[in-house]
């Protein structure tokens, strides 16, 4: 029996409860970084750090072998917050016995998205951030807890992973067990989660009605022991030792002595999850439609932590409308780094902010946190979650979203008069650079070319009537911008007063009817909620 030890290492940027309109950048104004550095860094003194030094210890001691999921936005925090967790990551990889597992970099739900652009995109940074940090390929692939059907097994697999992780769940199974290799319709390997005995540790090793309760190491391993099969699959949040399971809880004394209780039965192996994709036989087919995805989350083991309630689902029919304007933005502000990469790609990631922000607006905990369930699986979910109520999650993501669609179109607009002023600017440098060289030449040349004074001096009145009409232009520029600006704060009072004043003091008009036109059009687009 092929034994694999899996977790998810995960933390999210998480939002601020209201948008913070006094910022002076984008990311601070939606982004919540001094909670996250407190949370982080409280896991890491609870979890991370001592859990990952036990780990190393047992791997020194015991040969074991385990694997991690560790999300992207994790990866930029522990850069950030603290070098301690990621350097005792990077030690635990160069034991040898870790396997470090492909995710999504933002921890999102851009799979369940109709088109897996998105989805693509999430996994080429994560793998890209796994191989600068760690300097390792990952062959294993986990979608965001565990989210599976047949489509994204398509496309993992045209992704080059040679497997992928899903729930165990029992409507997928029915008599059969997840303790078996088996194949995706497409051909991908599925690994499967032992659901019983991942929660044993995950959710009840500490609940005291539990019929088991007390969990120790030795009635677990007999439980492995005794399992039929090939392989077990055991996958626990991280946060479980530690943070979940307190330490008072005797949780990180089961992790010490569970591999001592292991070595007492010859028929548990360690194995890495690529090891037993290797060394085991498929046993047959999982077969999952769109319509009855699987996950690791909730009793229902579906979708709905995320997409359950009308609040999910416009929160998540908004979010993916914020797409076309990020494009639009983009196009307009960075047309030249567009034009060189072809297509918006994670290359992005590092040059613009607005990218950034949109990604992070796809991590599933921002959906998690409106779940509005009950009894015990609620009581999970308002865990996890930094708001009051699943509603004032609801309204600090809608606000993000309604702001944040508000800027890039604001940008964008601003950007069009910007240009539009600096080609009029440039235009009336050269206007005036030629008057005063052809003044020059007049007072130089009066005494031997006075038969063309006549011509000069109508030259010059010319080219001044030019400049006194640019200057006119430009005045109507001001006077229209003045006029637009007052329309768009009609149509949208939750416009940011700083952003008000950016517009006011750059924005300049435009001379011609079709620019105005245009400029309709785009305040038509820019209507709340459309």
């Amino acid at each position: 029996m092929l034994i694999s030890f899996n977790f998810e290492v995960h933390q999210p940027h998480r939002l601020k409860k209201a948008v913070d309109i006094n910022s002076n950048d984008i990311w601070n104004r939606y982004i919540d970084v001094e909670l996250n550095k407190e949370v982080f860094n409280r896991v890491a003194n609870k979890c991370y750090i001592p859990t990952n030094r036990i780990i190393l210890e047992l791997i020194d001691e015991y040969d074991i072998k385990v694997a991690y999921s560790i999300t992207g936005v994790f990866l930029e925090q522990a850069m950030e917050f603290n070098d301690e967790v990621l350097d005792l990551f990077k030690d635990l990889v160069k034991t040898g016995n870790v396997e470090l597992i492909g995710e999504t970099y933002h921890h999102s739900l851009s799979s369940l998205f109709e088109n897996h652009d998105e989805f693509k995109e999430d996994i080429v940074e994560h793998k890209k951030i796994i191989k600068e940090l760690f300097g390792y390929r990952t062959e294993v692939f986990r979608n965001t807890e565990l989210i599976y059907h047949n489509k994204i097994a398509e496309t993992v697999k045209k992704m080059g992973f040679k497997g992928i992780f899903t729930e165990g769940a029992d409507r997928i199974l029915s008599w059969r067990s997840p303790n078996y290799l088996y194949k995706a319709l497409c051909g991908l390997n599925v690994l499967l989660r032992n659901y019983k005995l991942s929660d044993d540790i995950g959710f009840r090793f500490s609940c005291p009605d539990w019929e088991e309760y007390p969990l120790t190491a030795d009635k677990y391993a007999s439980w492995l022991a005794n399992s039929p099969g090939d392989c077990i699959n055991i996958y626990v949040d991280y946060e479980t030792f530690g943070e979940h399971q307190w330490k008072e809880t005797g949780i990180f004394e089961f992790l010490k002595h569970l591999p001592e209780e292991i070595e007492k039965y010859p028929n548990i192996e360690y194995a890495k999850p690529s090891e037993i994709i290797d060394r085991c036989i498929p046993k047959g087919d999982i077969d999952v439609f769109e319509f009855s995805t699987l996950s690791w989350a909730d009793s229902e083991r579906d979708v709905s932590a995320w997409l359950g309630n009308r609040m999910q689902k416009l929160s998540f029919e908004r979010l993916k409308g914020v797409r076309q304007y990020l494009g639009k933005y983009i196009s307009s502000k960075h047309e030249k780094h567009l034009n060189e990469s072809k297509s918006l790609t994670p290359n992005f990631q590092g040059k613009i902010l607005e990218y950034i922000i949109y990604k992070n607006l796809q991590t599933s905990d921002n959906f998690y946190y409106q779940c509005t369930k009950e009894f015990n699986d609620m009581d999970v979910h308002s865990y996890f979650s930094h708001f009051e109520t699943p509603y004032d999650a609801y309204a600090a993501y809608m606000d993000v979203l309604y702001d944040f669609k508000n800027h890039l179109i604001l940008s964008q607009l601003l950007n069009k008069y910007i240009e539009k002023i600096e080609s009029l600017n440039l235009e009336i440098k050269s206007l005036k650079e030629r008057d005063m060289d052809n003044q020059n030449n007049h007072y130089q040349k009066e005494e031997e070319l006075n038969y063309e004074v006549e011509n000069l001096k109508n030259e010059l009145k010319s080219l001044k009537i030019e400049l006194i009409n640019k200057d006119k232009d430009i005045q109507k520029l001001k006077n229209e911008n003045s006029k637009l600006i007052k329309e768009i704060v009609m149509l949208n009072s939750k416009i940011p007063n700083k952003l008000k004043r950016k517009n006011h003091e750059n924005l300049k008009d435009i001379d011609s009817k079709k620019k105005e036109k245009e400029i309709n059009h785009n305040l038509d687009e820019f209507i709340i909620g459309s």
